[in-house]
């Protein structure tokens, strides 16, 4: 039965393949039918620009493992999506209705980040003639998983409007763009709409209708938290009395982000995509010992209480917030990332370094990973031009 079906797909897209060929009548859509195709069958065309994924594999396989990797940080955000929203009203909490909560809310902003998303997408291809890249699979869904639940839908659409087309399209599309375009997204809707992305508010209130899936949360996030530390308090003991435990920080059931608060969902993914080569262990392992070193040493060093953030356990700083989403799957992405390999552990390094000096030196931001990517995004191409040029000057001279 499954081949029969096989064959009635492909009888029906040999048929019309030549309505989208050169002289055919939609020739300029013509993008969007090997989209469609690709979907259901391996393209024979190979690449002829970058990105290239020098592999048995194909970038649309290549894609698909990412977005495996990313599903158990996706399941478990909807699942606690829905136990915040829920705990947070009184309602029973047994999971069939939490999970209905979480899909309710999660869901619209998937399908709003792809449909706001593709629609830049296809319009640029259809104007350059080149064919749509299954990049976007993963940048629609990377970005809502960025965002806090309460973050109007309309927001979600500018947001990954303004990531496709100012941080990647400008640049030439898929594998020119300089920066990360769902970091992108994220930066413009942090920068644009403060007050809906950080703070200790984000979580509450989406509106004043009744069927609303969030209508509030009985607590900050673990970084707003911090913000409201008295003068006499450290931040360890600050987020144990609100409940913040290394282990609950580490398992994830906080609010926060969508994706970005379970560092054991992010390990798993983390593990998918080291053994299968997609991500490059490196950055990945040189973002932790970054972070882990420098607020180790920094704890050591201050003399002065420069900031609660200062004195506070490493592990806190590698639990909290979204540094371990942002190093998985943010920071090893493979065409804003560096190529060579001395230069990704650079790379990863300096990504946990910078996150660290952003919440000691900057109490009003203190989540501080997604700046640190970004600006490592603006060096990584320094990084493989310095080493390459290491490299060839070793060589020795033809004579």
């Amino acid at each position: 039965m499954f081949n029969q079906f096989e064959k009635i797909l492909r009888r029906l897209f040999e048929k019309n393949r030549f309505y989208f060929s050169e002289h055919g009548r939609f020739y300029k859509f013509r993008p969007l039918f090997e989209a469609v195709e690709t979907i259901f069958f391996t393209p024979a065309i190979p690449a002829q620009h970058a990105p290239f994924v020098r592999d048995s594999i194909d970038l649309k396989r290549f894609m698909s493992i990412v977005l495996l990797a990313l599903i158990p940080p996706l399941l478990f955000g909807i699942y606690n999506t829905g136990y915040q929203s829920l705990a947070a009203v009184g309602e029973d909490l047994n999971f069939i209705s939490i999970i209905l909560s979480g899909l309710l809310t999660v869901m619209p902003m998937i399908i709003v980040s792809y449909a706001a998303g593709f629609f830049w997408e296809i319009l640029f291809s259809v104007i350059r003639k080149h064919p749509i890249s299954e990049g976007f699979l993963v940048t629609g869904i990377l970005f809502p998983m960025t965002l806090p639940p309460t973050v109007p839908l309309w927001q979600v659409a500018v947001g990954i409007s303004f990531g496709v087309v100012i941080g990647k399209e400008v640049f030439g599309g898929t594998g020119r763009n300089i920066f990360n375009p769902a970091l992108t997204a994220r930066a413009f809707l942090f920068f644009a709409y403060p007050a809906k992305m950080s703070g200790d508010k984000v979580w509450i209130a989406v509106s004043d209708s009744a069927s609303a899936a969030i209508s509030a949360v009985s607590g900050a996030t673990p970084l707003a938290v911090t913000a409201l530390l008295p003068s006499y308090a450290t931040i360890e003991s600050m987020l144990q009395s609100a409940g913040f435990t290394l282990t609950k920080l580490f398992v994830g059931n906080y609010p926060g982000s969508v994706g970005g608060t379970s560092a054991l969902c992010c390990l798993i993914g983390a593990l998918v995509l080291m053994i299968t080569g997609v991500a490059s262990y490196r950055i990945i392992i040189g973002g932790v010992a970054g972070l882990l070193i420098s607020s180790f040493l920094i704890g050591i060093l201050s003399t002065a209480p420069l900031n609660p953030w200062a004195d506070i356990q490493p592990l806190y700083h590698l639990f909290a917030g979204g540094f371990a989403f942002g190093i998985v799957y943010m920071a090893t992405d493979p065409v804003s990332a560096p190529g060579t390999n001395i230069s990704k552990w650079l790379y990863g390094f300096l990504i946990g370094f910078l996150t660290v000096l952003i919440r000691v030196f900057n109490p009003a931001y203190p989540e501080g990973v997604m700046m640190a990517i970004l600006f490592m995004n603006l060096f990584a191409p320094l990084f493989d031009f310095i080493e390459i040029r290491m490299r060839v000057s070793k060589r020795i001279s033809n004579v």
